[in-house]
């Protein structure tokens, strides 16, 4: 494979393909005024490869997946999911997944329900439909789940609340 470069500081590439082609190229553009300045046909040479390059390419970027998560929850929101339960079945996301983001984003419900926050990362939020749905979740039994929600206390190293309904 064949390219016409240029003289200038860029050292542009102004067309690649098979040297006859580019030969017929160049006269023609010379021969209409197109190109005035020197050009020059070159074999390309490859690309030095560059792992660091191609492995950073290859990471996930997390923040677009969430993006593109919280736009596919909420366009379910809209069309009239107001459960998380609701959102899981309609979005196919986790359910873990849809309580986390439908809590940074502050979606709210049509029903109530249990929420546990972890004492030392408010980031992770577990949900619960019920009590018990909540107890099973952090193992711990349904009344000192109860009783940590009324007291403000602490449930396996949880806050844990009743979040009310809409």
């Amino acid at each position: 494979m064949y390219a016409i470069k240029t003289f200038d500081e860029e050292h542009r590439v102004l067309a690649t393909g098979d040297e006859p082609e580019l030969h017929r190229l160049v006269l023609a553009k010379y021969q209409h005024g197109e190109w005035q300045f020197p050009v020059v046909i070159e074999e390309e040479t490859a690309k030095p490869w560059d792992d660091a390059a191609y492995l950073a390419s290859m990471r996930p970027d997390f923040q677009a997946e969430e993006r593109e998560q919280i736009r596919e929850i909420r366009r379910a929101y809209h069309e009239g999911c107001h459960t998380i339960r609701g959102l899981v079945a309609q979005t196919g996301i986790t359910d873990k997944r849809v309580s986390h983001l439908a809590h940074k984003y502050r979606l709210r419900f049509r029903n109530e329900y249990w929420r546990a926050e972890l004492y030392t990362n408010p980031d992770d939020i577990i949900t619960g439909q019920t009590i018990y749905i909540l107890g099973d979740k952090l193992n711990a039994p349904a009344d000192s789940i109860k009783q940590a929600s009324q007291s403000n206390g602490l449930v396996r190293g949880y806050y844990i609340s009743k979040v009310p309904r809409a």
